[in-house]
């Protein structure tokens, strides 16, 4: 059992004030009865209502976020700013998480949500979901990059990547680079194996999902149906 504005507010559609506001008018209904506190306490699996629309008290929450350079890919931290930092308040109650990682200072594509199974999926080395990023680095890219990557690269360490795919763009130090792995660093540890350092580096897809250039640093959406379709959400 759980308070009704914390369920509500779970769903990621309002805040607790907002919940609070909506029961006084009258406007949430349990199971057929209008809710009388936001306090009081349900099963999250009851059927609720706001203004006649039933809602969930389970919901999944799916979330494209631009991630920007300084903040880390975690739910939280005592010292440093996390992405879920750059969520209203309300939204942080919601149980999201990031959906693997990107380094403090890498910017780009970052889904957040609260579907444990979904995750999983995207990461799961079996699935080979495809990892897009723009990367630039202190020298200049050649052919001799572009076998190595797709060879399959070892590391200074000894460890042996899956083949992956360099792009070449314009700008001689530029590239675009897709992976299948999600190891600590990886891209960073690919280039230095090539001899350069990366010096920015930012995720522009993850499997289906494309990062949405009309997002602005720090800025998010919810998925669109059509991207949740492409997840197998639909």
């Amino acid at each position: 059992m759980e308070r009704l504005d914390r369920i509500l507010a779970g769903t990621g559609r309002w805040s607790r004030r907002e919940i609070g506001r909506l029961v006084k008018a009258g406007r949430v209904s349990v199971d057929g009865m209008p809710a009388q506190a936001p306090d009081e306490k349900y099963d999250p699996d009851a059927n609720f209502t706001v203004d006649g629309e039933p809602v969930s008290g389970r919901q999944l929450v799916y979330l494209m976020l631009h991630k920007p350079a300084g903040v880390i890919s975690a739910t939280e931290d005592p010292r440093k700013r996390t992405v879920l930092d750059l969520l209203p308040e309300h939204m942080r109650r919601a149980g999201l998480f990031p959906v693997g990682r990107l380094d403090r200072e890498t910017e780009g594509l970052l889904l957040l949500t609260n579907d444990g199974p979904l995750a999983h999926q995207l990461l799961s080395p079996k699935q080979h979901v495809d990892k897009t990023y723009f990367v630039r680095a202190d020298g200049p890219f050649d052919e001799e990059d572009e076998a190595a990557f797709a060879s399959g690269l070892i590391l200074r360490d000894g460890l042996k990547c899956l083949p992956a795919r360099l792009e070449r763009l314009e700008a001689c130090d530029e590239a675009l680079v897709t992976i299948q792995e999600g190891k600590y660093h990886q891209i960073k540890r690919m280039v230095a194996s090539r001899h350069k350092q990366v010096v920015y580096l930012k995720r522009l897809t993850m499997g289906p999902l494309h990062l949405d250039p009309a997002l602005e640093k720090g800025e998010w959406r919810p998925l669109t149906p059509e991207e949740l379709a492409a997840l197998g959400l639909s």
